[in-house]
């Protein structure tokens, strides 16, 4: 089956693309993206930078063995795989590739997977799909959960917009979900498993995640209803045609790097982390100072938001910190979000806006148009009261005194409308928080104030004032008000 594709691989001429021969006939196939990505920039990372290092006890000299195809294709059918990785010339281009051109980034990924492979890991196995898909986001974002795409793809399982929302992801001016590690991840599984769950194929798969499934289903149907990914090769488009070839290779290159003489980077396992939940909108410039905290540590733990802002006021929003950051954040979370930092305020909920001759007040949901006040104005308030209610009415002018006065009445009436409505809805508004009854939970062995806070829907800090609690401590057993 795979007679086609018994290829050698040639000196490679530039780093977008693999070159191989077939009797002679050249063929250029585009690598996926992540693989031209700078090491430099992956090296600048908050983790890497301060949880990577070199292994000092690897000694192996820096030589890229070369082994006979037999080998790799010995190697490929011992991994312990659902999904067909099997061996031929262009498989053995991406190879090359990872174990001789890009070895120092390999090292990067093997030291960084630690970060990120287990939550891979979960994710993957919540849907009950192969554990070798972990290394996806090796071909797709070379580990980077800041990547972006040229055609717009983020993060590290590099989500498009369209598909992100489709699987839940928040994204906003001030939220890129498809950065967040555990919520992306989750997506990632449940999108590959319906993917499966259409083509029953784990190549045309990784196929379809990659280039879509109308480029897709475009192939097989040119390829006259094929369904095996090497006999619609031809008919894909240029860079996923070296999209399953790559996964292939990543996998291999991840269990066999030893025998390349490639060196992973050693890292420290980062410190614990958990979540707290804010309503209010919170800079990571106030959380800094206030908790000792860098700013590169939160963006690092927090990188859906776009802009440095946990926005709270959006609706219950989760906080990552280190775990022993938590009690403190709830311990001083008034002085957190009342904290002044340069270059940050707060958005306005109520503006007064003067221009020309005119004042406009916005007032909670209720816009004023006005004249700016003068001495006119306040030697005859009815005059003014009039010209507002003129104004207010759009009406068109008319020297017409009965009009005036037909105007004026109309507008008396409906302030006397408004006025029996209002009381009677300010009187239902009393009863209800009368009728409100308080609501208690009982306190479970190992609850968190914050874990509590999030299960009833408000926050830490009406919990504390509810129940008058001044620390972070509370016991199991008792019963706490929760509204």
């Amino acid at each position: 089956m795979f007679s086609a594709f018994c290829l050698t691989a040639q000196a490679q001429t530039d780093d977008k693309t693999v070159t191989v021969n077939e009797n002679g006939k050249e063929e250029k196939i585009d690598v996926p993206e992540a693989m031209t990505t700078d090491l430099d920039s992956l090296m600048n990372l908050y983790k890497a930078k301060t949880l990577l290092k070199p292994d000092t006890d690897c000694n192996m000299p820096d030589i890229n063995p070369v082994y006979d195809s037999a080998v790799y294709k010995a190697r490929l059918a011992k991994l312990p795989t659902v999904i067909e990785m099997p061996y031929n010339g262009i498989v053995q281009a991406f190879i090359d590739r990872y174990t001789g051109q890009l070895r120092r980034k390999v090292a990067y990924m093997l030291g960084a997977q630690n970060f990120y492979l287990p939550v891979f890991e979960e994710a993957l196995e919540s849907y009950d799909l192969p554990l070798e898909l972990k290394y996806l986001p090796i071909i797709e974002s070379a580990l980077d959960p800041n990547a972006k795409s040229h055609a717009g793809a983020v993060g590290l399982w590099q989500f498009m917009l369209k598909t992100a929302r489709r699987y839940g992801l928040k994204v906003n001016s001030l939220v890129d979900e498809r950065r967040d590690l555990v919520r992306a991840s989750y997506a990632a599984a449940h999108y590959l498993s319906d993917l499966y769950k259409t083509y029953g194929d784990w190549n045309l798969v990784i196929s379809a995640y990659n280039c879509g499934k109308d480029q897709l289903n475009k192939a097989i149907s040119r390829s006259r209803g094929e369904r095996d990914y090497w006999k619609i090769y031809p008919k894909l488009p240029a860079e996923t045609r070296g999209y399953v070839p790559a996964f292939i290779a990543a996998n291999y290159v991840m269990n066999y790097y030893c025998d390349h003489n490639i060196c992973p980077l050693t890292s420290d396992l980062p410190q614990q982390t958990d979540t707290v939940m804010v309503d209010r909108d919170i800079h990571f410039e106030q959380i800094a100072q206030v908790l000792n905290i860098s700013v590169d540590e939160l963006q690092d733990l927090n990188p859906q938001y776009r802009r440095n802002i946990v926005n709270g006021r959006s609706g219950l929003t989760a906080l990552r910190l280190p775990e022993a950051l938590i009690p403190v954040f709830i311990d001083k979370e008034d002085s957190i979000i009342n904290a002044d930092v340069k270059d940050y305020k707060p958005k306005r909920t109520e503006v007064e806006v003067a221009g020309g001759s005119d004042n406009y007040t916005v007032n909670k949901n209720k816009v004023v148009f006005g004249k700016k006040k003068d001495d006119t104005t306040k030697a005859n308030p009815e005059k003014a009261s009039s010209d507002n209610v003129s104004s207010d009415n759009d009406d068109n002018d008319d020297d017409n005194a009965s009009v005036s006065k037909s105007s004026t009445r109309r507008s008396s009436k409906r302030s006397s409308r408004r006025s029996s409505r209002s009381n009677k809805s300010s009187s239902k508004s009393k009863k209800s928080k009368k009728s409100d009854n308080p609501k208690h939970v009982s306190v479970k062995e190992g609850d968190t104030l914050s874990e509590i806070a999030e299960r009833n829907h408000t926050t830490v800090s009406k919990l504390k004032k509810l129940n008058k609690i001044s620390g972070s401590n509370i016991r199991a057993g008792k019963k706490i008000r929760v509204k």
